[in-house]
């Protein structure tokens, strides 16, 4: 259980939050709502007590899973097995198992070894021994990662693969709460459905951020809404369904309350002005005047609609008719081969989407295009006028201890200090937001400030790797329509259909096979697949 009392949450100076109180036991699946940047992914960070409230308590009852919206670091040596299961320890049980099993092969010291054997097969069990192996591979399978996964390590998985990894591993550790920050980011079709069905009968309290409307009007019980312009949290105690259709009764009651107390204000200021002249009736009509004053003042705030970035990608420069092309590209990370002899030319103004399962190599294949990481064999060759634009899903093209401002002007390094502070503006980073340090912005934020930087590159060549993903709606169509309406080449993937009909693709890339096709609505099938 969590149990949170007049919490004031700050980022840098910027107030988000004052005075919230809240409660989430078992059974409770919250769905936790609101604008990027209204403070979701920091309410979570606290919650999990990686960050501290400025004000008020937090106080937290039976043990807390955290699934971040960016994998954390894990030891890139241990395999996706170890790693899932030392959710309860029982890696380091496993291993003393093995090298037990070794010494006691090895002939020597037999007794030592077969008490040391006896001690961690006791800690195995103890731990469900080899039926949480087995758990540990139905979790992986649900969130889809294949069995031949299941041995490699950590460091050899793309990044889609290394957050399958560490939701399954939050899953596993069976925590009386579980706080998830976006968990259907890299999923399949399949596996969000998987997902669907295990938040569904997870026993424990849950909280869970997410844009995916499927998973919320399936999951949920309880809708918290955080407003960012009255820093506080309204509670809902119902489903997504029945949440949206209070909304929306709420607006009309809101509208037909304002519409009333307005006409009679109107009708005692306009009593008031006949009668203040009177010496008679000036104090009856002060009176007057102060009601309706009252009958105002106590009406709920307007609630404005909340700002969306205005986003335009840059007007390409002008490049040769091809600027950008591979020839017989191979990666391989340690004994794992990702891609084999691609191919691929991207023509001035050209459509390309990629698309292949998690780990098929995609986004390393956008690493290469973009110099992030060098081929094994094979060669980038830049055309003439190349200007390249690189969206990394990782956000690794950001610089985390710099501030927004100072990422910005980095890669902008023509604009004056008024005119990046302007570019931000219309990317929602305003006031004491552009000098937050990079690496405390939601998924949704590094999103924004990483097109901000798209924005003004002059380039002619777009790599964009899921570039919808923490988005809330009305950001993620403003990026769907600049992209629709970008003159310049893109080489995209994403798992998002609605990406690739704003995309019109003419040419499609599947991975591994590196088999290049035209463009066909036939292949919109593969997209969600992936």
């Amino acid at each position: 259980m969590i149990t949170v009392r007049g919490v004031d949450l700050r980022v840098a100076a910027q107030l988000l939050l004052a005075d919230i109180s809240f409660t989430v036991g078992a059974g409770d699946r919250v769905g936790l709502v609101g604008r990027n940047g209204a403070g979701k992914t920091t309410l979570m960070k606290t919650l999990a007590g990686e960050a501290r409230p400025a004000a008020g308590d937090i106080a937290v009852t039976g043990s807390v899973g955290y699934l971040p919206q960016d994998p954390r670091a894990a030891d890139p040596a241990i395999t996706v097995t170890d790693r899932i299961l030392s959710a309860r320890g029982l890696d380091e049980a496993v291993r003393r198992l093995r090298a037990a099993e070794t010494a006691m092969a090895d002939g020597g010291a037999q007794e030592k070894a077969m008490a040391a054997y006896a001690r961690a097969e006791a800690a195995f069990q103890a731990g469900g021994g080899y039926a949480a192996e087995a758990e540990a591979a139905r979790l992986a399978a649900g969130v889809g990662l294949p069995n031949r996964a299941l041995e490699q390590p950590i460091g050899e998985l793309s990044g889609g693969q290394r957050r399958r990894v560490e939701l399954a591993r939050i899953l596993f550790a069976r925590h009386d709460t579980l706080l998830l920050d976006e968990p259907t980011n890299h999923l399949d079709a399949d596996s969000v459905l998987w997902l669907r069905q295990f938040l569904l009968s997870y026993p424990g309290g849950l909280i869970v951020i997410s844009h995916d409307r499927e998973l919320l009007k399936a999951t949920v019980n309880r809708v918290f809404h955080l407003d960012p312009q009255r820093l506080t949290i309204d509670l809902h105690n119902t489903g997504w369904t029945k949440y949206l259709e209070q909304l929306r009764l709420d607006e009309r009651r809101r509208q037909r309350e304002r519409a009333v107390a307005e006409r009679k204000a109107a009708a005692l200021h306009t009593q008031a002005a006949k009668m203040q002249a009177g010496a008679n009736t000036a104090v009856a009509a002060k009176n007057m005047a102060r009601r309706a004053d009252k009958l105002l003042s106590d009406l709920e705030p307007v609630r404005r609609a909340s700002r969306v970035a205005k986003i335009r990608l840059p007007a390409p420069a002008p490049s040769g008719r091809t600027p950008l092309s591979a020839v017989g590209l191979q990666k391989s990370y340690g004994a794992l081969q990702v891609l084999n002899g691609v191919d691929l030319a991207v023509d001035r103004g050209s459509r390309v989407v990629i698309l292949g399962l998690n780990g098929a190599g995609k986004t390393t294949l956008l690493r290469l295009l973009a110099g992030r990481e060098q081929p094994d064999a094979g060669r980038v060759v830049p055309g003439h006028g190349l200007r390249l634009g690189y969206f990394a899903q990782e956000h690794d093209t950001l610089d985390l201890a710099g501030t927004v401002r100072q990422n910005l002007a980095a890669v902008a390094p023509g604009l004056t200090d008024g005119e990046v502070r302007n570019v931000l503006g219309s990317f929602l980073f305003s006031g004491d937001d552009v000098d937050k340090p990079a690496g405390v912005l939601s998924g949704g934020e590094k999103t924004r400030l990483a097109l901000a930087g798209l924005v003004h590159s002059s380039a002619n060549v777009l790599l964009l790797d899921e570039p919808t993903n923490n988005l809330d709606p009305a950001s993620r169509d403003e990026v769907l329509g600049a992209v629709g309406s970008y003159p310049g080449a893109i080489v995209m993937v994403t798992h998002d259909e609605g990406a690739i009909e704003s995309l019109r693709p003419d040419r499609v890339l599947i991975l591994p096979d590196a088999t290049e096709d035209l463009w066909s609505d036939d292949y919109l099938d593969l997209v969600s697949l992936a």
